[in-house]
C-alpha cells in the first residue's frame, strides 16, 4: 500500500464531515434549480447595481428564456449557445434557462478579441449567443464567418426597474460611451434584445412547443474554454453530475461554518470563469444565499461602497483584489462584524496578504486548488480551524489525489511529484480533441501538471506547474517560490518569475516586480533575497515595472514577461 491510498488526509477531517459525498439528489442542473427557488422563494437570490431579485422571480425569468431558446429559436438539446457577458442579473437567468432548455453553455471572456470570439464559436459549433451590447461590434466583425443563428443582444440595466434602467443604460451608452457603434448582419443572424427573449417566452412557457427536453446526469452542461494542462486554448466537457457533484463537495465542509438560507456572498470574480461559476452560481445559490454580483470589482470605490451596503458574510476573490482593498484606506473602516471567510480562487494567496487580511478583516482567507478540467475545486483549507498558510488544504469528500514522479510512480510521503486527481468532478475530456484528452484522462486519473508536496496529515501544497519550472544547472527551481521571497519584502508589492536561456548554467532567473515602495533599489532586493533563497534559486536579473500582465482572474501571465524581455531585448539592439 502506497501513503496516498490510505487517503492522510481523512485524518484531519472532523467527525462531522464524511469522507464522500451522498449521490447527488438532481439530474441535472435544471432541476437544481427548480428545486431551489422553491425552497428558497422569498428570500433574495442575487443582486447587482443595487437591485435585488429573489429566487422566485429567478426561477420564473429562467423558465421564460428556457421557453424562449426552445420555442421561439427553435433550438434543440445539445445545441450549443455562448455566454458573453460580466458579472450582471442577466447571466444567472441566461445560464440557467440554458441548462434547463438542455442547451450547452459556452462560457466567453467579454475581453476577448474578435479573432478570439472567432476560434471559440467555430471550435464549439455554437449557433446561439447571448451578448452585452458593449462587446457587440466585435461580434459584428466576425458573425458571418462563424455558425451563429441567432443573437440575444442585452444592455447593462435589462433587469433593473423601469426608471433605474433607462438611466443606467443612458449613461453607460451616452455619457460613460461604453458602447461602440455597430450593426449586426440580421441577414446571417436573428437578433432580439434580452428583454424581448423574456417576453416571448413568458408567451411561450407552458406551451408543447417550449416543453423542456429531459436531461440527464451525463449530458453535457459547459465547454468551458482553457488553457489547458498542456497548453493550448481547448475546451473541457463539463457535464451535469460535474457541476452538481463538485458543488456538493465544495458545500459539504462549508456547511460546518456557514448557516443555510443566511449568508451574503460576494461574488467579485465573473460567473463566465468556472470557479465562480460552481461556487457562486451552484453551491452558494443552492444553499440559499444571497449572491451580489460586482460587475467591476477594478472599481475599487464602488466596490467598497456595495461592501458597505451589503454587509457580507462570505467574500469570494482573488488574492491581488484582496491586496487592492487592503490598501483602501475607505476598506480598512468598514464594519466587519459579518465577515465569516472569504475564499480566495483562481490564483495562489500570498501569505502576506493572508496575514494582513485577518488582521485588517478579522476573519480567515481561505486558499483552495482547482481547474477548469476538475470543474474545479479538488482542495481547500478547512473551515473548521484555522487554514494553514501556505498551501491548498485538505481534497474536497470523493476526491482521490496522488502525487506521481515522471514515470508515473507515487512517490514518497513529502516529495515533490505532479498532483493526480480522481473524484466525480472530473471532466470527460476535451472537446474533439482525442489526443490531448489522452494526455491527461489516464485510467480515470486526471494529470493536472501541477506539482505539489503532501505533508503526512494530508495537506498539500502547490510548487509550481512543472512546464514553468526553471532548470539552473541541473537544478530545478520553481518560480513560485522565488516570487514568494521577493513579496516577503515589504518594499515589493508584486512579483512574477521567468526562466531565460543562459550560456553557462542552462537557464537563468529574471524577477519581475512592482514596487509598494519606490525607494526600493535592485541591489536592496538582491541582497535581501541572498537571505532568502539558496544561490541557484537567486535571480539573475531584476527588472522593475509599473504593473504585471495578469489573466482576467490576476494570474501573470508569464509568457507575456517572456515577450515583454524579448521587445526590451530587440529595441536595446536597434538603438
Amino acid at each position: 500500500m502506497n501513503d496516498y491510498a490510505s487517503k492522510p488526509w481523512l485524518s484531519s477531517y472532523p467527525p462531522e464531515l464524511a469522507p464522500t459525498i451522498q449521490e447527488v439528489d438532481f439530474a441535472s442542473v435544471g432541476e437544481l434549480v427548480d428545486a431551489t427557488c422553491l425552497r428558497f422563494s422569498a428570500k433574495p437570490a442575487y443582486s447587482n447595481l443595487g437591485h435585488v431579485i429573489d429566487y422566485a422571480e429567478l426561477g420564473r425569468l429562467s423558465d421564460h428564456f428556457a421557453a424562449f431558446l426552445l420555442g421561439e429559436l427553435k433550438l434543440a438539446k445539445g445545441d450549443r449557445i455562448v455566454l458573453q457577458m460580466p458579472n450582471l442579473l442577466q447571466y444567472p437567468v441566461a445560464v440557467y434557462g440554458a441548462l434547463k432548455a438542455g442547451l450547452v453553455v459556452v462560457n466567453a471572456n467579454p475581453l476577448y478579441t474578435a479573432a478570439e470570439m472567432k476560434k471559440v464559436f467555430l471550435d464549439s459549433g455554437a449557433v446561439a449567443i447571448v451578448v452585452i451590447e458593449n462587446f457587440a461590434d466585435k461580434l459584428e466583425k466576425i458573425i458571418a464567418d462563424t455558425g451563429i443563428r441567432h443573437v440575444v443582444l442585452t444592455e447593462v440595466g435589462d433587469l433593473l426597474p423601469p426608471v433605474k434602467r433607462v438611466l443606467t443604460n443612458f449613461v453607460v451608452k451616452r455619457v460613460r460611451k461604453m458602447v461602440p457603434a455597430h450593426e449586426l448582419p440580421r441577414a446571417s443572424a436573428s437578433l432580439t434584445t434580452f428583454r424581448d427573449a423574456l417576453a416571448k417566452g413568458e408567451r411561450m412557457h407552458g406551451t408543447p412547443a417550449a416543453a423542456r427536453p429531459v436531461v440527464e446526469t451525463g449530458d453535457t452542461a459547459l465547454l468551458q474554454y482553457t488553457g489547458g494542462t498542456t497548453g493550448g486554448t481547448k475546451a473541457a466537457v463539463i457535464t451535469h453530475h460535474n457541476l452538481l457533484a463538485n458543488q456538493a463537495q465544495m458545500l459539504a465542509p462549508m456547511r460546518l461554518r456557514l448557516t443555510e438560507g443566511e449568508e451574503t456572498i460576494i461574488a467579485a470574480l465573473p460567473l463566465y470563469h468556472i470557479f465562480s461559476l460552481t461556487v457562486n452560481a451552484l453551491a452558494f445559490f443552492a444553499y440559499g444565499s444571497h449572491n451580489v454580483l460586482i460587475t467591476n470589482p477594478r472599481d475599487t470605490k464602488d466596490l467598497v461602497k456595495t461592501l458597505g451596503a451589503t454587509k457580507p458574510t462570505v467574500l469570494i476573490l482573488v488574492s491581488t483584489l484582496a491586496g487592492s482593498l487592503l490598501d483602501s484606506e475607505a476598506f480598512r473602516a468598514l464594519d466587519f462584524s459579518r465577515v465569516k471567510l472569504a475564499v480566495a480562487g483562481g490564483m495562489a494567496v500570498r501569505s502576506a496578504t493572508a496575514k494582513r487580511w485577518r488582521e485588517v478583516v478579522g476573519a480567515d482567507m481561505l486558499e483552495g486548488y482547482g481547474l477548469t478540467e476538475a470543474s474545479p475545486v479538488v482542495s481547500v483549507n478547512p473551515t473548521w480551524t484555522t487554514p494553514r498558510v501556505g498551501t491548498i488544504g485538505l481534497p474536497l469528500p470523493s476526491t482521490d489525489v496522488e502525487l506521481r514522479d515522471d514515470d508515473g510512480e507515487p512517490v514518497p510521503m513529502g516529495e515533490r511529484g505532479e498532483l493526480c486527481v480522481r473524484g466525480p468532478q472530473v471532466m470527460s475530456g476535451y472537446w474533439n480533441q482525442p489526443g490531448p484528452t489522452a494526455d491527461v484522462l489516464k485510467d480515470g486519473w486526471l494529470l493536472t501538471g501541477d506539482v505539489a508536496t503532501m505533508e503526512p496529515d494530508g495537506y498539500l501544497t502547490i510548487v509550481d506547474r512543472k512546464k514553468d519550472m526553471v532548470v539552473v544547472s541541473g537544478f530545478n527551481v520553481y518560480p513560485s517560490e522565488v516570487e514568494e521571497a521577493a513579496m516577503s519584502h515589504p518594499k515589493v508589492k508584486d512579483a512574477g518569475v521567468i526562466g531565460v536561456p543562459d550560456e553557462r548554467s542552462g537557464e537563468s532567473i529574471v524577477l519581475f516586480v512592482v514596487k509598494a515602495d519606490p525607494s526600493l533599489t535592485e541591489e536592496e532586493l538582491a541582497a535581501y533575497l541572498k537571505t532568502e533563497l539558496a544561490g541557484y534559486k537567486r535571480p539573475h536579473r531584476i527588472e522593475f515595472r509599473d504593473e504585471l500582465p495578469k489573466t482576467n482572474v490576476g494570474k501573470v501571465l508569464r509568457r507575456e514577461l517572456t515577450a515583454l524581455l524579448e521587445q526590451d531585448g530587440a529595441a536595446a539592439a536597434g538603438s
